[in-house]
């Protein structure tokens, strides 16, 4: 089966991670944050695994990781209030899962001997997963330290907000728009930012510019 789905492994995760940034857009409220959000992730997840299946002790040490956020979700689900350890632990996971999967994603990439979709989608994927390890750690320190950022405009007991705009901040400082609605405010969140930033830079200019470098040769090769 995972062999089956391999060569659409771009793909997979790709589309799912679109799902999750987008979903709200066509499944609006609270719904979609608390239910259909992280069953996407889960998604997400399974997609990852079929991305690093190649590497067998990899994928087995990912699926033990979903396997864990899944009992998360479960316990979640009829847990009567949100619990600050389940939430901790669930990102905490989910970290620590892009943070292996875009490290291959990167890898692949960057060994890959020929430009196609599989890599050009590679590259998409790569770069919103980073967009979501950036969520993740902006995440963190909120939790940790409430008030780090200034201009959420809601609390962490208003999931769909919070999340919503701490995900947004991410992706747009990822991108080095920066509007300057939402500032991180603590010594923390402004080396985060920083992070962050660089981390968006230096995938842009590096990985982009090899994949390009690689296009350019093999147009180059095919006609001579």
């Amino acid at each position: 089966m995972l062999e089956k789905l391999y060569p659409y492994r771009f793909e997979l995760f790709l589309f799912s991670q679109i799902a999750i940034l987008f979903g709200s857009l066509i499944i609006p409220g609270d719904f979609f944050e608390t239910v259909i959000s992280p069953i996407l992730f889960l998604i997400n997840l399974v997609a990852g695994i079929v991305l690093i299946s190649k590497k067998k002790k990899l994928m087995l040490f990912c699926t033990a990781l979903l396997i864990v956020s899944g009992i998360v979700f479960g316990a979640d689900l009829f847990e009567s209030q949100n619990s600050k350890f389940l939430a901790f632990l669930n990102m905490g996971v989910s970290f620590l899962f892009y943070t292996i999967v875009t490290f291959e994603i990167v890898k692949q990439i960057w060994q890959s001997k020929i430009v196609n979709k599989n890599v050009i989608f590679g590259l998409i994927s790569g770069y919103i997963s980073l967009g979501l390890i950036s969520f993740f750690i902006c995440l963190s320190i909120e939790m940790a330290s409430p008030g780090s950022f200034e201009g959420l405009q809601a609390t962490i007991d208003q999931p769909q907000l919070f999340t919503e705009r701490l995900m947004y901040y991410s992706y747009i400082t990822l991108m080095t728009i920066g509007y300057g609605e939402i500032i991180p405010i603590t010594s923390l969140a402004q080396k985060a930012a920083i992070l962050i930033g660089m981390m968006g830079q230096f995938y842009l200019v590096i990985l982009t510019a090899i994949v390009v470098g690689k296009y350019t040769s093999q147009i180059s090769n095919k006609r001579d």
